[in-house]
């Protein structure tokens, strides 16, 4: 009998798990469906475009082993496609003295994770980034940079070249379980043998409508960037993060020269009021008012009330985030910078009000809900993809 694969969800997560279904289980009908006109609309299409190394996360966990292996595979695959991919490393910066010791913190993090970590002189810091003043800093030579939006169009062509179906304009409302599994969209319900649900930003109301309990709700928080005027792009030569703060949740605003070399500073982190809110005017009621009645977003909002603050001035008023930057960039102007785009986050958030640090799936028969896929989800894609098709698959042959 055919064994039919869905799998919805039309980002890069999603693209990836498609092509290694059909890897894995050649002949198998696979459809995509997407909501938005085209693939790759949100998560895939609003990054900073950085192949991340695994330098910060924490050993052990699914983001530090898919990142240093998902970073291989990327160039290997991007390489293979002819995607533009370059790997200039990227350099993690103690501002202070006092920030020195988190430099030491994650030099050991990364020899745990297979990271290739250095420690470099302030003549060597000076000759990579000659307008950076810091007092001390680490090179991590595999960390790179490409357009995921690529990245997902050559998935895509993958997908449809081994026969495969990509429907976009299709919402899907709910994935129940019966002799196969019915994915209900807003006018058809398809049956299938199997389903990933890679939905991102709605990932929990899928859930909850296909009659699970998550244990999460999906808070957005939009990151907002700035980029520096083509005159003085050459303030920034490569790719800077500051040392993060082990308090946070989030890296911290850093610089990013990006593969078309226009260079990024960001981004900030503030609570979106759409969960596909790419601007404060973006407001969606219904969105605002699941937030507010979740109760971990009143204890997240009270455990980082201060840092909240502080991300929504940086967003109003480019000082501030220029004040921010300048600490590693002190001859950063404000008329250096010009407002660029945003990205959406999407962020499981317990109802503890604890952020989920970690990829996390909820399996339900022969579905698999990706309920939180953060960074360094677009890295790692074909890692996940193939983690999650070879589960599908071993479940499909018993």
């Amino acid at each position: 009998m055919t064994r039919t694969a869905v799998v919805v969800g039309g980002g890069i997560v999603g693209l990836a798990v498609a092509r290694s279904l059909q890897r894995r289980d050649p002949g198998t009908p696979v459809v995509v469906l997407e909501k938005e006109p085209a693939v790759g609309a949100h998560q895939t299409g609003h990054n900073s475009g950085v192949v991340h190394s695994g330098l910060y996360y924490r050993p052990g966990s699914l983001k530090a082993r898919f990142a240093v292996e998902g970073g291989t595979a990327l160039r290997e695959y991007c390489e293979q496609k002819g995607i533009p991919l370059d790997v200039p490393g990227k350099l993690v910066v103690a501002t202070t003295e006092a920030e020195l010791p988190q430099l030491d913190r994650l030099y050991g993090i990364g020899q745990q994770n297979g990271v290739p970590v250095r420690r470099l002189t302030l003549a060597e810091i000076a000759e990579r980034e000659p307008h950076l003043r810091v007092r001390g800093a680490l090179a991590v030579d595999s960390t790179g940079r490409v357009d995921y939006r690529l990245v997902a169009a050559a998935l895509a062509d993958d997908v449809l070249a081994a026969g495969g179906e990509i429907r976009t304009g299709v919402s899907v409302t709910a994935v129940e379980n019966a002799q196969t599994v019915l994915v209900r969209t807003t006018d058809d319900v398809i049956e299938a043998d199997r389903v990933a649900v890679c939905a991102g930003l709605h990932s929990d109301r899928i859930a909850r409508a296909s009659g699970l309990e998550p244990g999460v709700r999906i808070l957005p928080f939009r990151g907002e960037f700035s980029e520096l005027v083509p005159e003085r792009a050459d303030l920034v030569k490569g790719l800077v993060y500051p040392v993060p703060d082990p308090d946070l949740p989030f890296l911290g605003v850093h610089l990013t020269r990006g593969i078309d070399g226009t260079v990024h500073i960001g981004p900030n982190a503030v609570p979106a009021l759409a969960r596909e809110g790419y601007s404060w005017g973006k407001i969606v009621p219904r969105d605002v008012w699941e937030s507010a009645m979740y109760r971990g977003s009143w204890r997240l909002a009270r455990r980082y009330a201060r840092t909240g603050a502080k991300e929504i001035a940086r967003s109003l008023t480019g000082r501030a985030l220029v004040k921010e930057a300048r600490r590693m960039l002190p001859e950063l102007k404000v008329s250096d910078v010009r407002r660029s785009g945003a990205g959406v986050r999407a962020q499981a958030v317990t109802r503890d009000g604890k952020l989920v640090d970690d990829f996390l799936f909820l399996r339900d028969g022969r579905a698999l809900h990706v309920l939180n896929a953060p960074s360094p989800a677009a890295t790692a894609c074909l890692v996940i993809g193939d983690r999650i098709a070879e589960e599908l698959c071993l479940d499909a042959q018993h």
